[in-house]
């Protein structure tokens, strides 16, 4: 039993009654509540949410996050598709409710972030990025969606990123890289061998580095100028992208606050180009 089940196991006789229902909810579905939000896990074993966050600290946890990460690291893999599509079946009992249900856990996510999120390395972040000769973003399966956002404002806005998708290349795309060149990387469990490999490199070649993954066990992490953690955990064969998402809005609206004066300039000879082309219906 890895280390964190085995303190529940030890703990057992001196829990109350409702802690019990947590310990043994806990104890018969070690993959799937990791991946809970607070109010997934007192739903399942009937107690109320503030009895969860209670429980994390009788532990000797600082809070529920804290209990959860260490979950998560105890199960020293990362669950296959196949298996977390199992877990969805497990926790959704009926489709209606799963899907609300699905709503208010990203809700949840977006929460947890606002609180959890070091604003210091937020500005420091934004900093880099404004700082930057050349952007260059780098993402891989199903991060690629974000990055895509992200290359499409900051390319309107300054010109100066590229997103690279592709292992293949990526020595030609960042061989020229330097310090006054910033590199974010996005990848989120189950993480992508090639987005870590070209952030390495990218840190070898000496950008700066902003990483914006789901949490501080991200192997990520070490090549980081910067981490910015957005939880995308759930229990289904997808991860959330909305936590992640409201963090790369919150990003690109306050290089643009930074940069204002040039950006309007440039939105507005954007703005002249576009009416040329009819690029928006009327």
């Amino acid at each position: 039993m890895n280390e964190v089940y085995r303190l529940i196991a030890e703990k057992l006789p001196e829990m109350s009654r409702a802690q019990r229902k947590i310990a043994k909810y806990v104890l018969n579905n070690p993959e799937a509540v990791p991946f809970f939000t607070v109010g997934k896990l007192a739903k399942m074993a009937g107690v109320s949410e503030a009895t969860v966050v209670r429980f994390a600290t009788f532990l000797g946890f600082s809070g529920y996050p804290e209990w959860q990460q260490a979950m998560q690291e105890s199960m020293k893999r990362q669950l296959t598709t196949v298996e977390r599509l199992k877990i969805s079946e497990e926790v959704y009992d009926s489709e209606d409710k799963s899907i609300f249900e699905m709503f208010q856990e990203d809700i949840e996510r977006i929460k947890a972030m606002s609180v959890q999120i070091d604003m210091d390395l937020f500005y420091q972040a934004v900093q880099y990025i404004t700082d930057a000769k050349r952007i260059f973003i780098i993402a891989n399966r199903s991060a690629v969606s974000l990055g895509l956002f992200l290359e499409f404002y900051f390319d309107i806005l300054f010109e100066n990123a590229e997103l690279i998708r592709n292992p293949h290349g990526i020595s030609e795309k960042l061989f020229r890289l330097n310090k006054d060149d910033v590199v974010i990387g996005l990848s989120f469990a189950r993480y992508t061998k090639s987005t870590i490999e070209a952030v390495a490199f990218a840190k070898d070649r000496g950008a700066k580095i902003i990483v914006i993954t789901d949490h501080l066990l991200s192997p990520l992490v070490s090549y980081g100028d910067v981490t910015l953690c957005a939880p995308t955990e759930m229990p289904s064969f997808i991860d959330s992208f909305v936590a992640p998402l409201s963090l790369v809005n919150a990003l690109i609206t306050e290089v643009g606050r930074r940069k204002r004066s040039e950006v309007e300039k440039h939105l507005s000879d954007l703005e002249e180009i576009w009416e040329r082309f009819h690029i928006f219906y009327e």
